[in-house]
């Protein structure tokens, strides 16, 4: 047997292949299912981004970002004293096993100052930031359809409209 064929030097080949394997896979914790964006008109400069987000470790998503619009962030909407707010968000936190809704009325990615209306049947790359517990980060590359402005969640559900008669109001 030569030296570079010597059953340790293989082994320690076999275990740097299954190493370099296996750490690609750690980067592939986070799912991303039923990625959408809720379609505009001329004159609408924003939008939602919508989507499940599932993990096999904890991982929190920390930002976004997307070529159709200036300013990517991670918002959410709450009703604070029978009004509607929306407000970025620094994380969301995806606990392992558990999906994640972004929905309209809830968690989600806002795309704003659009270039162009965004129309339906296109297609908008959104490119996903988790951190993991250990700070390390992982980029997900999401191509998210564009459905109609008055789209519903694919389960059929209508918007979350919050409390009846609740008003929208972004804040920071």
């Amino acid at each position: 047997m030569t030296r570079s064929n010597s059953p340790s030097r293989l082994a320690a080949r076999a275990i740097s292949f299954i190493l370099l394997f296996t750490s690609g896979l750690a980067c592939a914790q986070v799912t991303i299912a039923d990625p959408w964006v809720r379609g505009t008109v001329g004159g609408m400069r924003a939008t939602g981004a919508f989507m499940q987000i599932t993990s096999k470790t904890d991982v929190k998503l920390v930002a976004a970002a997307s070529p159709v619009a200036r300013t990517v962030e991670v918002h959410e909407m709450a009703v604070v004293d029978n009004v509607m707010r929306m407000r970025e968000v620094k994380s969301i936190a995806v606990e392992a096993g558990k999906p994640v809704m972004l929905e309209p009325g809830g968690y989600h990615v806002m795309l704003i100052g659009l270039d162009k209306p965004l129309t339906p049947g296109a297609s908008v790359p959104i490119t996903l930031t988790f951190e993991g517990r250990d700070g390390k980060r992982q980029q997900v590359q999401v191509k998210a359809e564009v459905r109609p402005l008055n789209a519903p969640a694919k389960d059929g559900a209508s918007a979350k409209s919050g409390a009846a008669g609740a008003h929208h109001m972004h804040s920071k």
